[in-house]
């Protein structure tokens, strides 16, 4: 991106009859692919993420930003229990989960 900063910069003063918007033409396009190809698609998976986080239920399975695998057994406001074995529950953040093993399997 800088290389074409540089070039932008460089070109001098538009020529004769020719438009300055011209001139940021490649500039603009530059910033529409980052929008379309990066910071949208970030945003989108934001907004599933934390619908997904809104919509835990008992008994969901989940894996943890940890990479651990569990099952909900309690939740509460920023609080989400797991058992991740028989009598074995830990509690993380609610920011901590990421996603359900049913996801997992049928990316499979």
């Amino acid at each position: 991106m800088l290389n074409s900063l540089a070039v932008l910069l460089l070109m001098g003063p538009p020529q004769e009859g020719q438009s300055p918007f011209i001139s940021f033409l490649p500039l603009l396009l530059i910033i529409l692919v980052f929008y379309f190809f990066m910071i949208r698609p970030q945003m989108r998976k934001q907004k599933e993420l934390r619908s997904f986080r809104d919509q835990l239920r008992k008994g969901d399975k989940v894996v943890t930003t940890g990479g651990i695998y569990g099952k909900v057994t309690d939740i509460t406001n920023q609080v989400v229990t797991m058992e991740v074995d028989n009598n074995v529950r830990l509690k993380v953040d609610k920011n901590a989960v990421l996603r359900d093993t049913g996801d997992i399997a049928a990316q499979r």
